[in-house]
């Protein structure tokens, strides 16, 4: 790992400094004649217990129920949760003509979704132009980060005008030539990419220490768009290196054929690649040696046991999606698949970022400034739940206030992800 740890912004936004490459219901009215309860004075400690003890119940509904009670609840719940998404019986009992004309609105909307998915092929092209327009600048930057060509006078000049619009009183940099002694011995920006991802919040919590030295060797990162509407492919460029053999890694999403409700592009599936990995370099994978007696002969034997562990490099091997026959047989319990639903969600969350903000905007990933504009967005979000608290607050302990508040609902997850693909080895 570096020498230089990357810094973790503990404060606002401006104070941020760019790392190194290293609802509840109302109150009733008082009733006269009727003395005031007194209540026992409660310590701080048990205080906290009996809120423990209320969030529980909370959690659990079925917390105090006996087995019959329990069971009647969730034959409730299972029933109302059948009922989401099915017609309340309203639309039926109108007159026969206006269950026409909405049926007609019906049609008419299908039109809409017809030019809807029109425009949404057009962007796409566009973006496919636009991206090829790209790649010359992309290329530039290449260049310049792996240390086969050094910046211009006038890339100099228009870097340090956007350096003035962050910091106003930013000195600019000796001329050319001078200063030009210090760090000769060094090619390009060393650790470039892997400074950027680390600055990425998701991705950083998926980088351990023993994926730094591969990630070293990371040079570029480039996007293609596949054909018509498909998807897209992310490939990561690397040098020769001690961990694996592949001059490439590839990851490859696709998008359902179909626009969603919202009328956006709805991921299918992804497809990594496999890493050829040089022997005992597996980085997601660790090996437990030990010695093992044989009880008869007291001979020793060394034992090898090899385990699973997190690595970055798991990106290329996206989770596996269940069948529907396993999910009708009922061989997936309700939890794993929640905890497939997340990664797979986390998983296409990622490839989108890389796609459109890491890839295009690398230089800001690199010097943190990317970090600061996720603060303002986690602080902006933050605020907004806070200021939902202190209003709850503020309904229990106040009798006068008469609005509820009502929470917000929680984000639906992502499609589904497929199996490997050969890696390129160029």
């Amino acid at each position: 790992m570096s020498d230089k740890p990357i810094p973790i912004a503990s404060g606002p936004a401006a104070g941020f400094t760019a790392p190194t490459p290293q609802n509840t219901p109302l109150n009733p009215a008082p009733v006269a004649g009727l003395s005031k309860p007194t209540v026992p004075d409660i310590a701080e400690g048990e205080e906290d217990k009996e809120d423990a003890s209320e969030d529980e119940d909370e959690a659990n509904p079925l917390a105090g129920l006996t087995g019959a009670q329990a069971a009647i609840y969730s034959m409730v719940q299972n029933k109302l949760e059948g009922l989401v998404g099915k017609s309340s019986g309203y639309i039926e009992t109108l007159p026969i003509p206006v269950r026409k004309r909405i049926e007609g609105l019906k049609g008419v909307h299908s039109q809409f979704s017809k030019v809807e998915a029109e425009y949404k092929r057009e962007l796409m092209e566009l973006d496919r132009k636009y991206l090829g327009l790209y790649k010359p600048v992309f290329e530039r930057r290449r260049a310049i980060l792996n240390g086969d060509a050094e910046p211009t006078e006038d890339e100099l000049k228009a870097g340090h005008e956007l350096t003035l619009q962050d910091d106003p009183e930013a000195e600019p940099l000796p001329e050319k030539g001078e200063g030009d002694a210090e760090g000769k011995d060094v090619k390009g920006i060393p650790e470039f990419w892997l400074t950027a991802l680390r600055n990425h919040m998701e991705i950083s919590e998926m980088i351990t220490d023993r994926d730094e030295g591969a990630l070293k060797a990371l040079t570029d990162i480039t996007l293609d768009l596949l054909p018509n509407t498909q998807g897209f492919v992310l490939t990561f460029h690397f040098s020769a290196n001690e961990y694996f053999t592949n001059e490439t890694l590839t990851k490859t999403y696709y998008y359902k054929a179909e626009l969603d409700y919202l009328g956006d592009w709805n991921f299918e599936r992804a497809e990594g690649c496999a890493v050829k990995w040089q022997e005992d370099k597996d980085l997601t994978k660790t090996v437990e040696v030990r010695k093992q007696r044989n009880k008869n002969n007291n001979r020793t034997r060394i034992v090898r046991k090899t385990k699973k562990t997190p690595s970055f490099f798991d990106f290329f091997s996206p989770p596996a999606v269940p069948s529907e026959d396993q999910l009708e047989q009922g061989e997936i319990d309700d939890d794993e698949l929640d905890e497939l639903r997340y990664k797979l969600e986390l998983d296409f969350d990622i490839g989108e970022d890389l796609k459109d903000r890491v890839i295009p905007r690398a230089i800001d990933f690199f010097t943190g400034k990317s970090l600061e504009y996720d603060m303002l967005d986690g602080d902006s979000a933050g605020d907004s739940e806070g200021d939902e608290d202190e209003d709850e607050d503020e309904d229990e302990e106040s009798s006068e206030e008469e609005v509820p508040v009502k929470k917000k609902g929680g984000k639906g997850a992502a499609g589904a992800a497929g199996a490997n693909q050969e890696c390129k080895n160029q």
